[in-house]
């Protein structure tokens, strides 16, 4: 269990930081904002269902190899459904009311959350090896 526990885990923080890091980057370069901004939009909700999907599976995977890890890891599955069932929705709000303040205090908070998610994802990781 240890060895799936680790795969999934591993699995999580390669998809959290290619998003991050790979995946929105790319489009913003390649397509500029215009054309970015609905295709994230669109992309998110799956992307944190995928997060909350993966992070279940891998922190009850963990639980017999360190209770602390698989916390971790429910810590960033209940984090993100509430990034996807409050934040998101706020930050697409703003997004159409055209509150470039709130939006950028939103994304700035949804970006800090998801930096902060990558980091204990990691930790969790280490913590399950």
């Amino acid at each position: 269990m240890q060895v799936f526990a680790l795969l999934s885990t591993a699995v999580l923080l390669g998809g959290m930081v290619f998003f991050s890091f790979g995946f929105a980057p790319v489009l913003f370069r390649l397509l500029g904002i215009e054309q970015t901004r609905p295709i994230l939009r669109g992309t998110f909700p799956y992307y944190y269902a995928a997060v909350i999907v993966v992070a279940v599976i891998a922190g009850l995977s963990a639980m017999s190899a360190s209770i602390l890890g698989a916390a971790l890891l429910g810590a960033i599955a209940g984090s993100t459904f509430n990034a996807r069932q409050i934040l998101m929705p706020r930050i697409n709000a703003a997004t159409d009311r055209g509150d470039d303040r709130q939006f950028k205090r939103l994304h700035g908070a949804s970006v800090a959350l998801q930096l902060l998610q990558i980091v204990v994802c990691a930790y969790a990781l280490v913590l399950i090896a």
